[in-house]
């Protein structure tokens, strides 16, 4: 890569003069900033704003951290400890129900309640919790702008999980199916949101209920994430290990099957990793949401 290209970070271009600019700021000494500072004003510095004209100081701080790995700069020292990493511990709160209900029809728990997580949202840590326990993927962060959702039963009782984030950056099945180039594609991607989870608690035994609260989730999210994000997503995506699910429950709910992974992540540009194929799903938000996204 020549010195004199841009490089990415976090959905963004970063051109050399940038770079020279970040490097300038990160290295002040009077006063020296704090990282949490120095995202902001590297935001406020390069107009990097979200729709709703927020500072997109989140998405700088891992920008900054990432920079600072690849020898790009060197960023002040961090003034407080860096928050526990590692899975969530485990308490009783998430243990099986001493009794386990029978099987139960949908008829039976209506009217379920389907309610995101505020912004720090006490709740948060039983969801990640949930995650960690029962999902097979476990917990990780999700990354950039986010929702998670939990499902109960009319009397209260936890029933299932969701958790949507952003986008994947690229993933040629998806770009073909959408009639996107590349430019499209970096302009339109905040339109799109991914399904990173979806965890059925294992002891809910209740047919159909999996693809009934898709198509719920489905019909509220848009305006969900209007209201936290102040953009309107017109497709969902998901990623469906091909060996290990048949993703009857989302063909139900009238996702789209468009094609398979590579089997690589997104980092992996020399072909060295090999992970699990997974099949790839959409669902159309919007009755134009590819003219939309094709803009």
């Amino acid at each position: 890569m020549s010195s004199r290209s841009p490089v990415r970070y976090c959905g963004r271009d970063f051109t050399p003069e940038e770079l020279a600019l970040i490097r300038r700021l990160a290295a002040r000494r009077d006063p020296a900033p704090g990282r949490a500072a120095l995202s902001r004003d590297v935001c406020e510095r390069l107009g990097w704003r979200k729709p709703d004209g927020g500072l997109k100081d989140m998405s700088a701080r891992v920008a900054l951290l990432r920079m600072e790995r690849d020898g790009l700069l060197t960023l002040p020292p961090p003034l407080r400890p860096p928050p526990r990493q590692g899975p969530p511990l485990l308490t009783p709160a998430t243990e099986p129900p001493a009794l386990l209900p029978p099987p139960a029809r949908l008829a039976d728990l209506r009217p379920l309640r389907i309610a995101p997580l505020r912004p720090r949202d006490p709740r948060s840590r039983l969801w990640n919790e949930y995650i960690q326990r029962y999902h097979y993927l476990g917990f990780r962060p999700l990354p950039g702008a986010q929702l998670r959702y939990f499902a109960h039963a009319a009397d209260g009782a936890p029933l299932a999980l969701l958790g949507f984030g952003a986008a994947a950056w690229k993933i040629a099945p998806r770009d073909r199916f959408i009639g996107w180039d590349h430019a499209t594609r970096q302009r339109n991607l905040p339109l799109v949101c991914n399904n990173a989870r979806f965890l059925i608690l294992p002891w809910v035994r209740v047919p159909r209920l999996a693809s009934h609260l898709l198509a719920r989730v489905a019909r509220r999210l848009p305006a969900d994430w209007f209201l936290r994000y102040s953009i309107r997503p017109v497709l969902l995506e998901t990623f469906c290990e091909s060996a290990r699910f048949r993703a009857t429950c989302y063909r139900a709910a009238n996702w789209i099957p468009v094609g398979q992974t590579q089997g690589r992540g997104k980092l992996d540009v020399r072909n060295e990793y090999a992970l699990p194929v997974k099949d790839i799903l959409l669902k159309p938000l919007h009755p134009h949401w590819r003219s939309i996204l094709r803009q």
